[in-house]
């Protein structure tokens, strides 16, 4: 096939797609529609312009912008259910920005919606989604607590650090567990100092998950070239109050960082 026909099919398909696109806003406006009676067990079928439209914009911007504010009307909206509001924080996982943020974040108080929206706030790379669940911790209810502080866990959120320190000492446990996983995974030279700051003075039932955060975290420093801090913190977790297993991982741990340039 010579340059000249290469560019010729490419230019057909390029206007075929535009053409199918075109052709299929419609579709999607009716899709959208649906959710005004989509709920559990409704035809899933009737959404699926949506998905292919989510396709179809991944190399134009404006289209996917705007395709986000529609999802983001409806779930501003209020009046569309329960299944309905999963299906487009699900996809605003997937286009969501900084503008999907507020309707994002209005689902965070509420224990039957809170799962979902902040799974979509933990894939948006806006630092106003990040802020959008830290505004909420103290607002929440304990139950949903943990999920938040794990998010911003999961995004390795520094501004989290101090936040997420706090609740190291909660009176609730799974509050407090989920703040030393989350400290872990954040694992920088701050999240480790909380964690080993804490560890002098944590509680029977709290020694494990601290332990096991302050391994996580030394990788996490491992990792990213901080081999020192990393040490440091293995070295402490090498203590007689330590279980076996616990100092086992810590010689390895050393012992990994040992052969690091």
């Amino acid at each position: 096939m010579t340059n000249k026909e290469t560019t010729g099919m490419t230019l057909v398909a390029g206007s075929a797609a535009a053409a199918v696109a075109q052709t299929d806003s419609a579709a999607v406006d009716k899709a959208l529609e649906t959710f005004k009676t989509y709920d559990w067990g409704a035809d899933r079928e009737a959404l699926k312009p949506i998905d292919q439209a989510i396709v179809a914009t991944q190399g134009d911007a404006a289209a996917r912008k705007a395709l986000e504010k529609s999802l983001v009307d409806a779930l501003a909206g209020g009046i569309i259910s329960r299944s309905a509001q999963d299906y487009v924080c699900r996809k605003l996982r997937v286009v969501g920005t900084a503008q999907s943020v507020e309707a994002l974040a209005a689902l965070l108080p509420a224990e039957e919606t809170s799962h979902i929206a902040r799974y979509a706030l933990e894939r948006i790379p806006d630092e106003k989604a990040a802020e959008a669940m830290r505004d909420a911790l103290p607002k929440v209810s304990s139950k949903l607590k943990p999920g938040i502080i794990g998010s911003l866990g999961v995004r390795r959120d520094k501004k989290s650090i101090m936040v997420i320190s706090n609740l190291l000492g909660d009176s609730d446990i799974q509050v407090a567990k989920a703040a030393a996983q989350s400290l872990g995974l954040i694992g920088t030279s701050a999240a480790a100092k909380e964690l080993s700051k804490f560890a002098k003075k944590a509680s029977a039932n709290m020694k494990m998950p601290v332990a096991d955060a302050c391994l996580v975290c030394a990788e996490q420093l491992l990792a990213e070239g901080e081999k020192s801090e990393a040490v440091a913190l293995y070295k402490e977790l090498r203590g007689d109050d330590q279980p076996t297993r616990v100092k086992a991982a810590a010689m390895k741990g050393m012992l990994t960082a040992a052969t690091k340039k």
